[in-house]
């Protein structure tokens, strides 16, 4: 079968297309250091204390421990999807993603520019976009005047961590 030229460019055009989206894909996710003013948040996972076993990630997250940064949600389009611990998600419901915390990790997140405040529960991995730090349910960015500018800073106070 002979090529013309416009089925050559074709086939170099999706090769460079597939080695693209390779290279894409075979990334590491990005790592979330958000601080302001305090030590980062990730600190190696083979930390180790005289007397003690080494710790895990987890640990080196703290009840009362702040976390700033840039915060998102994530919509409609992913309503009644799995979550990364196994729930449905719900838009309506008051939770959010984090890349690192325990699943069952409550939040207070405070959105800066309104001041106002919820309470959500970490039952999702994410996010996965560079720079930010959560992803919130539609319900709880609705309910801290966050959706209509789809982004905005806020402080994540960690009430309580989850087991896992």
């Amino acid at each position: 079968m002979r090529l013309g030229r416009t089925g050559k460019r074709g086939v170099v055009g999706f090769i460079l297309l597939c080695a693209v989206w390779i290279a894409v894909a075979c990334s590491p996710a990005p790592i979330y250091t958000s601080t302001r003013g305090e030590r980062p948040v990730r600190r190696p996972s083979t930390a180790t204390t005289p007397g003690k076993p080494p710790t895990t990630q987890q640990d080196s997250f703290r009840k009362g421990q702040i976390l700033y940064g840039e915060a998102s949600f994530y919509g409609p389009g992913f309503h009644g999807n799995l979550t990364a611990n196994g729930e449905t998600y719900d838009q309506n419901a008051m939770t959010c993603a984090h890349k690192t915390l325990p699943f069952g990790t409550m939040l207070k997140v405070t959105y800066l520019d309104s001041r106002k405040s919820v309470i959500v529960r970490v039952n999702d991995r994410g996010p996965y976009k560079k720079g930010r730090i959560i992803d919130l349910s539609v319900e709880a960015a609705r309910r801290i005047g966050m959706t209509e500018a789809g982004t905005g800073t806020v402080s994540a106070e960690i009430i309580s961590l989850g087991e896992g």
